[in-house]
């Protein structure tokens, strides 16, 4: 990434009574090797009443990008006396509108019959490289005396679509010309939250390599490293390219 500059901030307006910061050091020449970049840390933290943002996003449903859903594969699973297909979705990690959308034959999510065959997709298939990324944050913060995070699966989803999103919309920043900013998009989806964080990076090809680059750089190492959250969401996005893709969120729900 020799010579080539990130803009040193995420400049948004808000009107609340809100802490918002956004910052930290970006990576150079030294500690990121070519073809490596990570953006500018993002944290957001606030009363329980969100933020009104006076810019404007595209519409949007809740709906999985498609690109991402063909990435994924599926098993069957054979619906039991008690199930729905919600708690189906969140006995395996995955969101509604995804199950739904491996099931066109079913209509109605409030119709299933037992011993009917449900397809399962996969979540992730770079859950092992989101999952090995949690264990790194947790046994960075686990030397420093800090409390581990759990590891929220919506908010991985949520990760998941926007490190997506940023291949299916060839951008880099915290600000989908889609979703807004990386907070909005977490309400979106139904996240609920008292203090927030985002970190994305993009062409680290493990997840050593990408945990090297956020803990290189003060900003994000201080959303890694914060006291002000207690749950992460890991996802990671291929490009056609191989180009990977990563976004951490962070957040202390409500």
């Amino acid at each position: 990434m020799k010579g080539k500059i990130i803009p040193n901030a995420l400049i948004l307006s808000f009107f609340c009574c809100a802490a918002f910061f956004c910052g930290g050091s970006f990576i150079g020449t030294a500690a990121c090797a070519a073809g490596e970049e990570i953006g500018p840390a993002c944290e957001y933290t606030a009363d329980p009443v969100m933020p009104h943002e006076i810019f404007q996003v595209k519409e949007t449903s809740d709906e999985i990008p498609d690109l991402l859903l063909s990435s994924l594969q599926s098993t069957a699973y054979t619906v039991k006396p008690g199930d729905s297909m919600w708690k189906i979705a969140e006995r395996y990690e995955i969101g509604l509108d995804e199950l739904m959308k491996a099931n066109p034959q079913i209509k109605n999510a409030a119709m299933i019959t037992v011993g009917q065959k449900i397809n399962i997709p996969e979540a992730s298939p770079l859950k092992t490289l989101e999952n090995e990324v949690v264990r790194l944050v947790n046994q960075a913060r686990a030397s420093a005396g800090l409390s581990a995070l759990k590891n929220n699966w919506q908010a991985a989803r949520v990760a998941r679509i926007k490190s997506q999103d940023m291949i299916d919309n060839n951008y880099f920043s915290h600000t989908s010309p889609v979703y807004g900013s990386p907070f909005k998009m977490m309400e979106k989806y139904g996240l609920r939250f008292s203090s927030a964080a985002e970190n994305i990076a993009y062409g680290q090809k493990t997840a050593q390599a990408v945990m090297n680059s956020w803990m290189n750089s003060a900003g994000h190492k201080a959303n890694i490293m914060s006291k002000t959250v207690t749950e992460i969401g890991v996802g990671a996005a291929k490009k056609s390219n191989g180009t990977l893709y990563w976004t951490q969120m962070f957040l202390k729900p409500l």
